[in-house]
């Protein structure tokens, strides 16, 4: 396995377009069921439905995409931020 800190994983991720991100979600939903983590249906199908929306917007052009030193950058300060507070 790769070691990446969460962090580089987390700013990598959201690199990703809107589609990738919807489908790494899902991938990610499913395999904690995998671990016998019982998932509410609700609240699974409110995070397909957002990431359906979040696609459908970058598809139509109302929302963009940042390269990938910005994205690291950016996730970097919230988290620098988030230490502080």
């Amino acid at each position: 396995m790769i070691n990446l800190s969460f962090e580089d994983i987390e700013a990598a991720a959201l690199q990703l377009s809107p589609a990738e991100r919807t489908r790494l979600a899902w991938f990610l939903l499913l395999s904690l069921e995998q671990d016998d983590v019982e998932l509410d249906d609700s609240i699974l199908a409110s995070w397909v439905e957002e990431a359906e929306r979040r696609g459908d917007a970058y598809d139509r052009g109302e929302m963009g995409a940042i390269n990938f030193d910005e994205s690291i950058a950016r996730a970097r300060a919230r988290i620098a931020k988030r230490k502080t507070e």
